[in-house]
């Protein structure tokens, strides 16, 4: 039981204090990633630039509406990814990894989406719960299946989220433990893993974010 207390211990958000300071590393950016800040380009915010381009064409295509609609999933896209590739960092809080988080941001665009489209445009939202060609025997089952599918997806969308940063950290947090007691001979080869696993875990928080940035672009293409 210590073991994994102490296991999971660095996905805990108090600190001796009894206060969450650890949280301050998901708004930490706000202050620095404003442009007024700069006086001028720089390469990440060329980079960043780019980036925001190019999901503004994919969203844009998606959504088929211009960059006013497709705004709020390239912000939530880059918040969540900051948020991922912070938590590889040492010393910093990776509050990606908490339901909490997650839920926070999943469930209310779920309600919006959801509101939305049984406020604006019922009958499709009643017509799409049971799928075209649908035999009339099945078309109870359907619209309880379907409706079971509507409600777990803001659980699904965090649970993804938070599950594979919680799987990444605590495999990284194995082996950095094992580095202590490994042979010298082994070493340069734990290191290699090591590096590969921080490459692979960089990959893995970028496109988790493009993924619950997307689902989320789908969700509302459906309405």
């Amino acid at each position: 039981m210590n073991m994994m207390t102490n296991l999971f211990s660095i996905f805990d958000p108090a600190t001796s204090l009894n206060f969450n300071l650890n949280w301050t590393s998901t708004f930490i950016l706000l202050f620095i990633i404003p442009l007024q800040f700069w006086f001028q380009s720089s390469r990440m915010k060329n980079l960043m630039f780019s980036v925001s381009k190019n999901l503004n064409q994919e969203f844009s295509n998606l959504l088929k509406s211009k960059f006013g609609m497709t705004s709020l999933f390239i912000s939530i896209f880059l918040f969540i990814m900051i948020n991922n590739v912070l938590g590889l960092f040492p010393y910093i809080f990776t509050s990606s990894s908490h339901l909490s988080f997650t839920l926070s941001l999943a469930l209310p665009m779920w309600m919006t989406i959801i509101l939305f489209s049984w406020m604006k445009n019922t009958k499709n939202s009643l017509a799409h719960l049971v799928p075209q060609g649908t035999p009339i025997m099945l078309m109870m089952f359907m619209v309880c299946i379907e409706m079971i599918s509507q409600l777990i997806r803001p659980l699904t969308l965090a649970v993804r989220l938070a599950a594979n940063m919680i799987a990444g950290h605590l495999l990284m947090t194995l082996l950095g433990n094992l580095g202590t007691n490994i042979n010298t001979l082994m070493f340069p080869l734990f290191l290699v893993i090591q590096l590969l696993l921080i490459i692979l875990e960089s990959a893995v928080a970028i496109i988790q974010a493009y993924v619950f940035s997307i689902l989320l672009t789908l969700y509302v293409k459906e309405v």
